[in-house]
């Protein structure tokens, strides 16, 4: 049987070696194992409610993706090497440009050739098509598979997103369009990301009963004061400038001229990070696009500060209640939507994972992905 959620408590175990037993007044025992314990979550009484919430998620994530099998007939990344660079396109826009793990294991290799090539001077990566530079995961992949393709899926991608964050060559990653999940794995890591005014930013996981994994554990706790906890816990979109402005992006670039940054970058002689930078400043610093917008959650970061900085899911929901602001309310319906025990999850992965290495959360990840999948 396929469980995209392990009980809570087989997660402590698995992801951090402990299980902790104290049970907070007005806790209940976990219906689904009888030891872990869930509090502030009144709506979730039965075992069927833990045991089914997930697979509706999938549904409809599934739904709406439309995402089909990948075939010999195209290519579904292609690899080249152009001028100076390596040059990663994903090829699957109908599918928005989902990763697999026959992309994972082209790309790869591929990069660490190029690191160690000293003609290689950078590598870039885009995406075929405007609606999307990667859309994640092929979810429906991951389920069609058994558990050795789901331990292989995420052992691979979790290499190539440490060897991006490792790599020795400047990384050029085109985030134009959707950029969710894997697609934030293979571009975050690299020195530098450009975003465009259709680029749309999510880590939407804690809605199907996951976790913001690819390292979100990392750099997700890193973003400017509790913002990395807002998006991890409630799945909130990012677009346009917004992408940069929040420091996903190093860059902004008008969707027009990526075309011709690339060539840009292409001509460069033997460049160095430093030429590199300065090419994709001159662009930015050109666009004109939303260039006086105030950041969308400007106006609310202090009181995002306030309320995610709590250690627990339950004081964190008692923060937004009693605030009881409109945007605060809305935060809390989002949440109030999400599995329970992915919030949980993501909450621990984003405290942990503050103190820790990128090799070191996505080691941590990878644990938690096997709990939660089986």
């Amino acid at each position: 049987m396929f469980y995209f959620l392990a009980s809570s408590c087989m997660t402590q175990f698995l992801l951090f070696g402990k299980i902790t037993w104290d049970l907070p007044q007005g806790s209940t025992l976990c219906p689904s194992c009888g030891w872990c314990w869930l509090n502030g979550f009144p709506e979730i009484t039965t075992l069927k409610a833990l045991r089914f919430n997930s697979f509706k998620r999938i549904n409809i994530t599934l739904h709406h993706l439309r995402m089909s099998n990948h075939t010999d007939a195209e290519q579904e990344v292609l690899l080249e090497r152009k001028g100076c660079a390596g040059v990663i396109t994903l090829n699957r826009p109908k599918n928005l440009n989902a990763l697999n793990l026959n992309m994972i294991r082209q790309i790869y290799p591929q990069l660490k050739t190029w690191e160690q090539d000293p003609e290689t001077f950078l590598i870039i990566i885009k995406g075929t098509g405007a609606k999307a530079f990667c859309a994640g995961g092929d979810i429906i992949e991951i389920v069609k598979g058994n558990q050795k393709i789901s331990q292989n899926f995420f052992r691979e991608e979790y290499m190539l997103n440490n060897a991006i964050g490792s790599c020795q060559k400047p990384y050029v990653a085109f985030i134009h369009g959707i950029t969710m999940g894997g697609g934030v794995g293979v571009s975050i890591h690299g020195h530098f990301r450009v975003a465009t005014e259709k680029s749309l930013f999510a880590m939407p996981e804690t809605a199907i009963g996951l976790f913001p994994d690819v390292g979100g554990g990392y750099f997700l706790p890193r973003l400017q004061g509790k913002l990395g906890y807002l998006l991890a816990l409630t799945g909130f979109r990012l677009k346009g400038r917004d992408v940069y402005t929040a420091g996903i992006a190093t860059h902004f670039v008008d969707s027009e001229k990526l075309g011709m940054l690339e060539e840009d970058l292409l001509a460069l002689k033997s460049p160095s990070k430093e030429n590199i930078a300065d090419v994709l400043e001159t662009y930015h610093t050109k666009s004109k696009i939303d260039q006086g917008k105030s950041f969308v959650l400007e106006e609310h970061m202090d009181k995002i500060n306030s309320w995610f900085s709590a250690n627990t899911v339950e004081q964190i929901i008692e923060n937004l209640q009693r605030d009881g602001s409109s945007f605060a309310l809305e935060q809390l319906k989002v949440i109030n939507k999400m599995s329970p025990t992915s919030l949980k999850i993501a909450l621990r992965q984003l405290i942990e994972g503050s103190s820790k290495t990128l090799q070191e959360v996505l080691t941590m990840e990878y644990r938690l992905s096997q709990a939660c999948m089986f």
